[in-house]
């Protein structure tokens, strides 16, 4: 299916640069893709280490935006259960190669040729975006779409943990970072049915998390405080890439505890192993999710009303809402609202 129309989006042409209007050819449908007319999308920190090359070397120009939250407009031939008219979001993967193990067995997250929707290809912050049919996924009528964009990304990430580690809802958990990710798990945990404890270097956040749904709030730095809630954990779930005091942290689990990474930690990571092998506790981590336990998490926040904290900003005025995220105002998620 040809589609010829220029896609407008805004791009940053170089590191750390301010993103400027951009339009891109984006060249025949592939046959099965679908083509979005996006609505919303979000602002995560990962768009911003795109732009700023923080993980890697980017290509520019860089179109960031991968919490994105749209209208089906086009279908290729092959495209499978969707519509046109149906409401989707895409998250941070747009494709894989469907025909590994991995993709086989429903992990398609983890495809050796998963393809981020960002990286190598432009993003949501754009009137129009394309992906795999199957990586974009039905929104429920019950969530606000204006509010569902950093579900895609955020929301699944700190959701996953809970699906494969089967944390039950007797289980107490810890949630290190009260921000875009942490906030979300916090209200997932809550949910779940589980006891939450909220663990937060900033003494102003200790209400908004108890607000939130955590049942007690704890200092992610304090020694003391955390010496106090050693051994009062099953799971604890780390949301923030800050270096942070890893022995204390990982002794606030009981034995066979589990600390689970999903914060992008750039820094070498220190800590005794006699913490681990004492008391049988686990390191764990995960990506993003599959379109499978995406779909289920949407489910599980519509039956819920579970919504990220959101600052909505026009995406006209894009680098105000990056300059907002940068300098830490944001509380707790900033949207994007397609406005070409």
């Amino acid at each position: 299916m040809s589609i010829n129309r220029p896609i407008h989006a805004y791009a940053a042409h170089s590191a750390g640069a301010p993103l400027q209007a951009f339009s891109y050819e984006p060249g025949p449908l592939g046959d099965d893709e679908i083509e979005i007319r996006v609505e919303h999308c979000g602002i995560c920190h990962s768009d911003l280490a795109m732009i700023d090359s923080e993980w890697f070397p980017a290509s520019y120009p860089v179109v960031p935006g991968h919490e994105v939250v749209g209208i089906i407009t086009a279908m290729g031939p092959q495209a499978r259960g969707r519509q046109i008219g149906q409401r989707v979001g895409v998250g941070w993967h747009s494709n894989s190669c469907m025909h590994c193990n991995f993709c086989l067995g429903g992990e398609q997250n983890l495809c050796g040729k998963r393809q981020p929707t960002i990286v190598g290809r432009h993003g949501g912050f754009a009137d129009r975006l394309r992906a795999h049919w199957s990586w974009a996924v039905p929104i429920p009528d019950a969530l606000d779409p204006a509010a569902a964009g950093p579900l895609m990304c955020g929301g699944g990430t700190v959701f996953l943990p809970f699906v494969i580690h089967s944390i039950k809802p007797t289980d107490r958990v810890g949630v290190v970072g009260i921000g875009g990710l942490g906030h979300m798990a916090v209200k997932f945990a809550r949910a779940w049915g589980c006891e939450v404890t909220a663990f937060t270097s900033s003494p102003s956040k200790r209400e908004e998390a108890l607000a939130l749904g955590a049942h007690k709030a704890v200092s992610s730095v304090e020694l003391k405080e955390l010496k106090a809630a050693a051994g009062s954990l099953d799971f604890l779930l780390i949301t923030v890439g800050a270096s942070l005091e890893w022995d204390a942290l990982l002794n606030t689990l009981a034995p066979k505890g589990r600390m689970h990474m999903v914060g992008v930690v750039t820094d070498k990571m220190a800590f005794k192993s006699g913490g681990l092998l004492s008391w049988q506790r686990s390191l764990s981590a995960s990506p993003t999710p599959p379109p499978t336990v995406l779909s289920k998490m949407l489910e599980f926040a519509a039956r819920h009303q579970i919504l990220p904290q959101v600052e909505r900003f026009p995406m006209s005025r894009v680098n105000e809402a990056i300059e907002h995220l940068r300098s830490n105002k944001a509380r707790y998620r900033v949207v994007l609202d397609a406005d070409f």
